[in-house]
């Protein structure tokens, strides 16, 4: 509570749980709208959305751009917001006097900056690799690394 206040808190909560849940709506409602006419089988074990565009008949291009344009805003800001958090955690962690309490600290915070780096990268490489190059095996192993590791 030196650092931020219980309601600085729930502000950042309320917000993370508001725009994961605009997220949600907006490519949940634009998976919903597109016609499937070539079944309905995912060589993955859950829906992803790339994975979903496949069996799509029609060109939904322009509006799953807008809504992965939606998307990638919603997560650099995201990503913003989460360096300078670190940048703030690790200059108090590094105002700490004791050295057993700095090492308590960061063996704290390196996990989670771990975990988040994990993630990060392989939504990253998950969005940005080209459709042309798609490996159904390893598309699997990023959709593990990126939905269960964490």
């Amino acid at each position: 509570e030196t650092l931020m206040g219980s309601r600085a808190c729930v502000k950042m909560a309320a917000a993370a749980w508001a725009s994961g849940f605009l997220n949600a709506v907006l490519h949940t409602g634009n998976t919903f709208s597109i016609p499937l006419c070539q079944g309905n089988v995912l060589q993955q074990f859950f829906c992803e959305i790339p994975q979903i565009l496949k069996l799509s008949c029609s060109d939904s291009y322009l509006r799953e751009v807008g809504v992965i344009v939606f998307s990638a805003s919603l997560f650099f800001g995201c990503f913003v917001f989460i360096v300078l958090s670190y940048v703030q955690i690790f200059s108090a962690v590094l105002r700490i006097p004791s050295e057993q309490g700095r090492q308590k600290a960061f063996s704290m915070c390196l996990p989670h900056l771990a975990v988040v780096s994990l993630f990060v990268s392989t939504v990253i490489y998950t969005t940005l690799k080209p459709p042309s190059f798609s490996l159904p095996a390893l598309d699997l192993v990023v959709a593990v690394l990126y939905a269960l590791v964490p």
